[in-house]
Order: structure tokens, then sequence, then C-alpha cells
């Protein structure tokens, strides 16, 4: 069970409300993230692509500008190298429309996630070689690749990286080494001694940076569709791949879905089309799980570059075609995530991982394209780093996902030896290793860690203790302002104690939703609970007996008290509205 706690945070509340034209709730709110001077209040509410940094502040962007330009104006053959995911996906669009417009001759190539593995490698570069290309630029990977740089130098074939991940260290002694590859030039915000003020940004945005700071050095002006367009992709990458919706990142998405909603992108059009979101607003939840997984999942069981053909063909019908197979790859792709899911839960639940606080779990049927996906879904289960493992084709592959007081990416760079290559952020990770090596891998983790009970405990902060009946549709419009919310912008948390439950009604023969009837001050109402029906069980019969969990289910106990967290919504079906409570978390 996670661990509950209420902010309280002081303040004139009414007034922060009467001051910049927001309810007490929100400034409360505002101020329980940390957002509490009238500047960054203000920033907050209406702050706009006018807040985003200088792209000059980024360490290389001018000497990579320099040489791009080198290179266009000479007719050399450029090629664009991305990644398979939607960050690398973006980023490879954006630096395709924003270096054609500039004129240059450039092709881009994504790697296949089995045959390539992640980023750009040796092969790689033997194949541009091959093809003629005078120049690579990488986007969204990169930043690790000091063999292919080293190889592409001995080639002739010059390298630009531009990338946003962490850059891959040793520590000797107490000096800490950074092994940067050996390219002509190098942007990423998290460059030693970087001076870049938020350096939280994805590879989209570092490419569309990029594109920016070209057009204004050597004034020219990106068409508006075009800069629209390049917005659209780096607001999708950024809530894609999980970045924080603050600073800037807040100000790119709020004005990406809005362009979104209004003037869909190439692809982005189609793919809302077949999606059912035709004359809809666009949310940060669309991108995160609705479009998003679709983009995602073309290079997990396909390729990705299908993905950027779909943001780049230009053609209405052929991209209505295309987007119509990623939704179909997405279905694929949910079913073998649950299947997957439902392994590494049993090899839980039966007690494999009984002594182990990071879990490596070892999953030889799973395809390697979910494992990120399945170590995320254990993650939010259980609340323990967890790695999942997969059969790849000459080695096994894995994912890794953390919880807040553990870096990942350290906890990996300890024990390097083992990998043939790994890398990622502090919460994310991807690697490949020798089969033999597993055991040690287990081993090792979990020796090296450090976490307590407590950290292994997820803490959930409450911002408001609310009775049922003040969750309304004016709350619910109210609370649209913080949008768009995410990582480091979460929705407002609302809970409520001693709710007595009367009643668990499981729904369809999945039962993927449940509705709880509670009262609460003498009245009742429903909570609508997806994908927790069976945890519910387990936990009233755990605490209350079996007994009590089959009155329940007859809608006739009224003895059994809960504590929720709730958020009110507005429910669409058949073209109306209606309010709903849904539960997100109860002890």
């Amino acid at each position: 069970m996670s661990d509950w706690y209420m902010i309280r945070k002081g303040g004139d509340y009414a007034a922060i409300g009467k001051k910049h034209g927001i309810s007490p709730v929100i400034a409360r709110l505002l101020k329980n993230r940390g957002i509490e001077s009238d500047e960054d209040i203000e920033r907050y509410l209406h702050g706009g692509m006018e807040i985003l940094h200088d792209p000059g502040l980024l360490d290389g962007i001018d000497e990579c500008a320099l040489l791009l330009k080198e290179a266009i104006d000479a007719g050399s053959k450029i090629r664009i190298i991305g990644d398979y995911d939607i960050d690398g996906v973006c980023a490879t669009t954006v630096l395709y429309k924003g270096i054609s417009f500039f004129g240059g001759d450039t092709d881009a190539r994504i790697p296949h996630r089995v045959r390539d593995g992640y980023g750009m490698n040796t092969d790689m570069i033997r194949k541009a070689k091959e093809d003629g290309i005078d120049l690579i630029i990488t986007c969204d990977n990169g930043i690790a690749a000091r063999e292919e740089a080293a190889l592409a130098r001995e080639l002739g074939i010059g390298l630009l990286v531009t990338d946003h991940h962490e850059i891959p260290y040793t520590d000797e002694g107490s000096e800490r080494r950074y092994l940067l590859p050996d390219a002509k030039a190098i942007v990423d915000p998290h460059l030693p001694d970087s001076k870049y003020p938020f350096p939280g940004i994805c590879g989209a945005f570092v490419a569309y940076k990029l594109i920016c700071y070209y057009a204004e050095k050597f004034q020219l002006c990106l068409p508006e569709e075009t800069d629209e367009t390049l917005i659209q992709m780096a607001a999708f990458a950024t809530v894609g791949d999980i970045m924080e919706l603050k600073d800037e990142n807040r100000a790119l998405v709020r004005y990406g879905l809005k362009l979104m909603s209004e003037r869909p992108a190439d692809g982005i059009r189609e793919l809302k089309a077949v999606l059912g979101l035709n004359g809809k607003q666009v949310s940060a939840y669309h991108l995160g799980f609705v479009l998003g997984p679709c983009i995602n999942a073309t290079g997990r069981i396909d390729t990705a570059e299908r993905a950027f053909e779909l943001f780049t063909c230009g053609d209405e019908t052929a991209a209505l075609r295309i987007a119509a197979e990623l939704k179909e790859l997405n279905e694929n792709r949910k079913q073998m995530t649950e299947q997957a899911t439902n392994a590494a839960v049993k090899q839980i639940e039966d007690n494999e991982h009984a002594d182990c606080k990071v879990y490596v779990i070892y999953l030889p049927q799973c395809h390697e394209s979910i494992a990120g996906i399945v170590a995320g879904r254990i993650r939010e289960r259980y609340y323990h780093p967890t790695l999942i493992v997969t059969d790849g084709e000459e080695s096994l592959k894995g994912s890794a996902r953390s919880v807040e007081a553990y870096n990942m990416y350290d906890a990996l760079t300890q024990v390097s030896d083992i990998f043939i290559r790994f890398g990622g952020h502090s919460q994310a990770a991807g690697f490949s290793l020798p089969k033999e090596k597993l055991a040690e891998l287990r081993q090792r983790l979990n020796a090296n860690c450090t976490l307590t009970e407590d950290e292994l405990c997820e803490h959930i902060s409450i911002d408001l203790e609310l009775p049922l009946k003040y969750a309304s549709r004016e709350l619910v419009n109210e609370l649209k302002c913080m949008e768009p919310c995410g990582n480091a912008n979460p929705r407002a948390v609302i809970a409520r104690a001693g709710l007595i439950l009367k009643g668990i009604s499981p729904v369809g023969a999945e039962a993927k939703l449940c509705i709880l009837s509670v009262e609460d001050e003498g009245v009742t109402y429903e909570l609508k609970a997806f994908y927790k029906t069976d945890m519910i069980k387990k936990h009233i019969e755990d605490k209350y007996g079996s007994e009590v969990l089959n009155d329940l289910l007859k809608k006739a106990s009224d003895g059994v008290r809960i504590s929720v967290i709730y958020k009110p919504d507005i429910n669409e079906y058949n073209g109306k509205t209606s309010l709903q409570l849904v539960l997100e978390d109860y002890k």
C-alpha cells in the first residue's frame, strides 16, 4: 500500500486567487507545487512560446549550425540517424523537415529495434559510407556512440551529435571522467559545465532548437506552417518521452496541443482521424495514452520508419492508410503486453523475487520491444525498481524502470562491466548482456541497493481532502487551468477519508471496470475503478475476510470503511456528457 500525506502550506489563497483571476482551490494547488511568486504564477497560467530559452545557450549549437551550413552549401549528402521511439521519430522528422527547407540533400534512417538495437551502430556507419554520405547528424541518440564516432572519423564521414541523454562517465577515485564521442560537434543540454538553464528537454526539442538557431543565425525565415509542424513534433515527443511538464516544456506542450487541436500537422491529423479524435481538443492524456502508443507500437513490433513516413509522406490517402496500420499494431501490442505483465506478476506472487529490492525478471517469451512497458507496469504495481529481461537475437535484452529514490542509470553504471551496452536516465534505461551474466546482474544490483523500506513505499502527496458532494462540473472546469498535466505537474490529488463501502460491482466479462458504491455524509455515490478489480477484491479479502467480500459483491454490507484518492472528470458517451468520479488509489 502507498503512503499518503497531506500537503499543508499556509497562505491567503483567497487573496492570491483574486489577484490572478483564479479560485482559492487553484491558488492552493499552485502553492503546493512550489509556484508562489507573482511572476511564476503568471508564467504557469499564461506563459507561451516567448518564455522558451535561447537556443544559443546550448553548448555546441553554434559549431553544429556552422558545420551543417557548410555541408548544405557544398551539396554534401546528409543522413539523419534517429531512434525508434516517439522522441526519436519526432526528432528525426524535425531535422528532416528543417534541413530539407534549408536546402540540404538529406535522408533519414531509424534503427530497427531488434536488428539494430538502440541508436546508431557501426553497421549503419559502414552503410552510410557505401551510400556516399558525407555527414551524419544524430537525434535522440549518439552521446554514447564512441565506437561509432571513431569509425565515422576513420571512414571520413563527418558526425554531428544532437541528443538529450545523460553523458556516459566513469568514476576514477574522487574524479568523474565523462566519455564523449569524437564528433565534430555535440549538442546536448547535459554536457559537463553546461549553462543551459533547463536541461530536461527531449531529443525532438533539442532538434527544434537547432533548426530555430540555424534559421536565426543565417537570417532565414521558417514558414509558419513548417514552424507549427516542428512545434507539434517537439511537443508530442516531450509528452511521449515523459519529460517534466514545467518551465519551457510546459509552454511548448500547451501551444503544441492548441495547434494539434486547431491545425494538426500532417500525420497527426490522420492519426486523430483513425482514433476518433477529429473535432476534439487534444490533451496531454491523448498524447501519452492514445496517439503516442500508436507511434511507439510501430517501433516496437514493426519498424519506426513507418511512423516517420506517416509524418513526412505528404499524401493524405497514404497517411490515413499508415495511421490505420499503426492503430492495428498498437492493438496487437496491448495484447502482448497484458500477457507478459501477467507472467511477471505470477513470478512475484509466487515469491520468486521475495528477497529482492530490485526486481530482475526474466521473461524469455516476452517480445523485447514491450519489456519497458512491462517494467513500468510492475514498478507501478509493486513500487520496486524493475528490470525486465528477454531473449534477443544474439544476447539478452532488457528495459528498466525505477522508483523515485533509485537512480537506475547510476546503478547500471556501477555494474557496467556486465553489459554489452546500456544507456538511459535516472528513471529508465535499456541494456543488453550475455545470458550467462543474468544471475550476476540480479545479485550485484541487489547487493549494491541501499533502498530502505520507506523508500520502497510510494509516497503520495494529497492536495485536498474534499467531501464527494463538492466534486462538480464547476470543479472540473476550474482544474483545467492546471493543464497540461503530467510528469512534475500532476493533476490535483484529491482524497476523502472514512467513506462507507456498500458494494463492489465488477463490470464486463473481464471486469476491467468495477464500480464502488460508497456513502459520504449520508449520500451514496459511485466511484469508477479501472483495471483495479482484482486488487480491490484481494485488499478487502485480506483485510476483512472472504465473507465480507462476498457481502460487498452482493451489495449487502455497510460496515467497511475505505479512504480514497479520486478524480472528478467528465465522461463523454454517445454525444452526451456526465460527471464521473474515478478511483485512483485506496486504503
